[in-house]
């Protein structure tokens, strides 16, 4: 059986595994970006589902500790039988790849493929080479299956991989022949599409032959392969770089390469955040200079301003703000105008917002002039129509910095009201309801000149032009006072009424957007709303269909709210509470999260006994008859209703407490979960209804499940747990504490984050109220457990952790708790050591610093950097929560911190930095000046440090001397070299200096040297003027 392919006589090759290099097959060095994705994804997969060699299998499994034990000699696998069988009389007619013909060696290969790489376009010449080898060849069979070895394994790859020739030829070459491009990318990860943009960078090339412009583009090009694929410090050094040196590179270089590679459609979502960033750097520095790149930049950047991501269109704004700051309002206005009226739709679009943006830059008088010429145009609608949006998104963007310019904005777009073409119309009525939106509640003055045609609008027009007019009154009428409100109000109603019954759900949203903001308006009274609006509201929005769309369902909860707001809860809850047994589940959540809104708004004294009853039979039918995955909606509804009944819930809490029993025991998942949360929610209200021994049964009820496997599930029970105990008291806790304790301990093991949160929080609970119930060696296992969780990456369970810490230390004493915490801060990972610091201050807090500082000054001694740098971290914390406690333990402290002061380690020097800040600041106006000038005296020294991290706890450091030693002695040290000849020692004093003057301007005032004597050039102050 013969593979099809140009004749019969080709057929499927074979590689021998004597033949070291296979053919390298034809390569298209034309490929487009998408194929070389597809090519990408292709390889990624192939190369994780290639069979495994003895080398990476020695690779993958551990060397030591283990042997191979070798196979019997007499064992044959089951499946190389089953095999032979199989195959065994078989003739496998698929011609095969050729034997290497006689007399042609490996070397013959070897050198086909180096010509080829160094000139891929003779591909078709070493295709014809393969052809004219594959007629003189014999045939082998194919065996169905081969043992992996190296050899196969390197042809497997290279098959796998032979997509990609072109790229990888490249970068060998890269490696052979330009090493110090290598060094330079070294730490890059390059993708393929890299070696297409920035081809030049590949080519061989002696950089000595290039002129000045293409060495300045080859040095962006590598410094924007680090800014896009590097690391964070690899970037930031990039991105520095290029702003330093914006205008020695020059706009023409840096645009030409930026620009067309954010146009890549490969470009990622990140990269392309990093490359905005590029641009706004380089923008701010070039300033004028970007003039003639305006129109490039604005072609790549208008379409970010409607990307779907909301950080993507702030970063367009940017961009374009700093761009009209830069290229100035007539260059701008120049580069977009075109695009105005451009048949288009989408340039015009983004074109508006960008004028928007503009507008917001550079204020909009600037642009009044401009926008009422094109909202004016007599050449074409669509300059018009991009004119009138304009004012629209000026409107959106800048909110109510509207309101110095509402008049003119609305007389510019005032005709387009009566407009000819209906887009026009549209867009006018839209712009004036963005403008009212944007000024409420003020400017109704600033709307006369358009309420007649609006008015005249409603009545003429039908669709969408009906709707955008609706909208724009909908809008005005909150602006007006209650005498016109109402008079508008009931007009409007009747149109707004009529349209309840359009079949378009854009009109009916836009129609209940109108009807709210009609209701909210003060003139409306309650009389008109019961007789004209609640009929027919509740009939033809109260339907089941409503509710399946979110924004309908929002819009009709809302517009209800604001009714009940008016004419009182009963009325409503009582029209709607017999939904709550409705077949469809959305409609019950609709109904429920209705009246969780008018109660929470209006409270329940409007609620009569039988409506009560009504609304918790209909509230537990709900609850129980739920089947989405989304519970919250329900859950949140009947823990507020249930805790605004308070006391008037008792007679039916057995009933609940009955349901959460029986749903803690059904078999699905997500609804024990919901009965867990529930309990948690409302355990102060069974509480306030005096039901304790219910809560004790509920508690021994959660106590047996905590054997429950599912962690979304535990973490509710152990959190109901910990409400109960809350309520209860860890004395009437049923099972006791010393049973409930050791139950929880081994959960400690969990490594789900909300189980971790939850089991911590009542460990913490236990050991701050009830500690002496547990016995010492519980609380002692529990320590050495507790110091896994400092591991975890949720801040809020590393905090949680550490609270525990300290009440435990509380409950059995310090030192056990700081023995387990000191050998932590041996450890390698930095983030357990910074925890178990934070941990000791915890401690020294709870059990007073004298309980721990003696060990820690002990563990000090240990020539151990990262023990040394702890203990320093746990003083700056101990010293930062014990404040003013501080002063008796100064001195003791002092020569410790003298020391490290003094340590050749950056690192070292700046955590004791930080913990004489702290210590300064715990010791003002405690007569300490003495320890504190001393440690003052070793912190001086390192202002002139490079490090940004040492430098900055240097400068907060000497802020907290000055607190707590007065800006007269800061000042002595800061004279010597406020006037010095070097500029870099001025620049450190003179950022001290102004730090002073802000803290403490005017007691810096007796310390100049007195007016009379400057002109003696004497500039001495007696002590005894400052003093006093």
């Amino acid at each position: 059986m013969n593979t099809p392919y140009i004749s019969n006589n080709m057929n499927t090759p074979y590689i021998p595994n004597n033949i070291k290099t296979p053919f390298t097959p034809m390569v298209d060095t034309s490929l487009s970006t998408d194929d070389l994705i597809k090519i990408k994804i292709k390889n990624e997969i192939d190369i994780r589902n290639r069979p495994l060699t003895d080398e990476d299998l020695d690779e993958l499994l551990p060397s030591e500790g283990y042997e191979i034990v070798q196979a019997p000699e007499e064992y044959e696998a089951i499946r190389n039988n089953k095999l032979k069988t199989m195959f065994k009389n078989t003739i496998i007619n698929t011609p095969l790849f050729p034997q290497k013909p006689k007399g042609i060696e490996d070397t013959t290969l070897y050198e086909k493929k180096t010509n080829r790489n160094n000139n891929i376009n003779n591909d078709n010449n070493l295709n014809n080479d393969n052809n004219m080898n594959l007629g003189q060849s014999s045939f082998i069979h194919t065996p169905f299956y081969e043992l992996p070895n190296t050899s196969t394994y390197n042809n497997l790859t290279d098959q796998i991989n032979q997509e990609e020739a072109m790229c990888q030829i490249k970068y060998k070459q890269l490696e052979m022949n330009n090493p110090q491009l290598l060094n330079e990318l070294k730490y890059i990860q390059l993708k393929n599409e890299d070696y297409i943009y920035f081809s030049k960078l590949f080519e061989s090339i002696n950089e000595e032959e290039l002129s000045q412009e293409e060495l300045k583009e080859r040095k962006f090009m590598i410094l924007l392969l680090k800014i896009k694929n590097g690391t964070p410090s690899i970037r930031r050094t990039a991105l520095r770089t290029i702003t330093e040196k914006v205008k020695e590179l020059g706009p023409e270089t840096l645009f030409n390469l930026i620009l067309p590679l954010m146009m890549q459609n490969t470009l990622e979502d990140q990269e392309r955040h990093l490359l905005v960033k590029v641009i706004d750097r380089i923008l701010f520095k070039l300033d004028d200079l970007v003039r003639p790149y305006v129109h490039k930049i604005l072609v790549v950047i208008e379409p970010l301003l409607i990307d779907e991501d909301y950080y993507a269109r702030v970063e367009g704004r940017e961009i374009i703000s700093n761009l009209a700051k830069a290229a100035g309002l007539a260059t701008m206005i120049g580069i977009m105008r075109p695009d105005i009226d451009h048949p288009d739709e989408y340039v015009r679009n983004t074109t508006a917002r960008a004028f928007a943006v503009v507008a917001s830059a550079l204020g909009i008088p600037s642009l009044i002039l401009f926008l009422k010429a094109v909202c004016q145009s007599k050449k074409n609608w669509e300059a018009r129509h991009t004119g009138i949006k304009i004012v629209q998104q000026i409107a959106i963007l800048m909110g109510c910095a509207v309101l110095p310019h509402l008049k003119d904005l609305v007389q510019i777009i005032a005709h387009g009201l009566h407009d000819e073409q209906q887009k026009v119309r549209t867009i006018t009525a839209l712009a004036v309801a963005a403008l009212a939106e944007a000024a409420a509640p003020y400017g109704i003055e600033a709307f006369d000149s358009v309420l007649r045609p609006l008015w005249k609008g409603i009545t003429e027009y039908r669709g969408k032009v009906l709707a955008s007019f609706l909208k724009a009154i909908g809008l005005i009428i909150p602006l007006m006072d209650s005498y016109h409100a109402n008079y508008y109000t009931k007009e409007v109603m009747i149109i707004l009424i009529n349209e309840f019954n359009s079949p378009d759900d854009e009109m009916k949203k836009i129609v209940l957007k109108c009807v709210k903001q009609c209701i909210q308006t003060e003139g409306v009274d309650k009389d008109y709303i019961n007789e004209e609006i609640v009929n027919p509201f509740f009939e033809k929005f109260w339907v089941m269909r409503n509710s399946n769309d979110k924004k309908s369902f929002n819009l009709i909860v809302d517009t209800t709210v604001e009714i009940a707001k008016k004419i009182g809860a009963y009325s409503v809850i009582y029209r709607i509470v017999d939904d709550l047994k409705d077949p469809s589940e959305q409609y019950r959540k609709m109904v429920m999260q209705t009246i969780q809104n008018v109660v929470n708004e209006l409270g329940v004294d409007d609620i009569d006994q039988k409506l009560e009853e009504q609304l918790i039979d209909g509230m537990l039918y709900a609850f129980q008859e739920q089947t989405s995955e989304d519970y919250y909606i329900l859950l949140n509804s009947f823990d507020i209703i249930c805790n605004k009944l308070n006391i008037r819930m008792k007679p039916y809490l057995p009933q609940i407490a009955g349901i959460l029993r029986w749903r803690l025991n059904t078999p699905l998942p997500k609804v024990r979960q919901q009965s867990a949360d529930l309990i948690s929610r409302i355990t102060n209200l069974i509480k306030i209804c005096d039901e304790k021994q219910m809560l004790g049964h509920l508690s021994l009820y959660l106590y047996e499940y905590l054997g429950e496997e599912y962690p979304e599930v535990l973490a509710n029970i152990i959190r109901a747990l910990k409400s109960i105990l809350l309520v209860l008291g860890v004395q009437n806790m049923t099972p006791p504490i010393k049973d409930l304790l050791p139950r929880i301990t081994p959960i400690l093991k969990n490594r789900h984050e909300k189980v971790q949160e939850n089991v911590i929080d009542l460990i913490g609970i236990i050991a701050d109220k009830g500690g002496d119930l547990v016995s010492p060696k519980e609380w002692d296992r529990i320590c050495f457990d507790l110091i896994e969780l400092l591991k975890s990456n949720k801040k809020l369970i590393r905090r949680a952790t550490i609270q525990t810490f300290g009440y435990i230390a509380r409950t059995i004493g310090p030192f056990e708790v700081l023995t387990v915490l000191l050998n932590n801060l041996k450890v390698q990972e930095r983030q357990l050591r910074v925890c178990t610091t934070v941990a000791i201050a915890i401690v020294a807090d709870t059990c007073l610093p004298y309980s721990v500082l003696a060990a820690l000054m002990n563990e000090y001694k240990t020539q151990d950097m990262n023990v040394q740098n702890g203990v320093l971290k746990a003083l700056s914390f101990m010293f930062e929560y014990i404040g003013e406690i501080a002063k008796d333990y100064v001195y003791s402290v002092v020569t410790l911190l003298e020391h490290a002061l003094m340590d050749r380690d950056l690192v070292h020097r700046q955590i004791a930095t930080w913990a004489c800040k702290h210590l300064a600041l715990g010791c003002f106006g405690l007569n300490r000046q003495d320890a504190l000038i001393h440690l003052l005296n070793y912190v001086w020294p390192n202002i002139f440090e490079t490090s940004p991290h040492l430098i900055q706890a240097v400068i907060d450091s000497i802020d907290g001397f000055r607190v707590a030693l007065g800006p007269a002695i800061i000042f002595q040290y800061l004279v010597q070299g406020i006037f010095h000849p070097s500029r870099k020692v001025r620049e450190i004093y003179w950022k001290i200096y102004n730090n002073v003057y802000i803290g403490h301007q005017d007691s810096l005032v007796p310390i100049y040297p007195p007016f009379e004597l400057l002109n003696d050039s004497t500039f001495v102050r007696d002590e005894l003027r400052y003093t006093i």
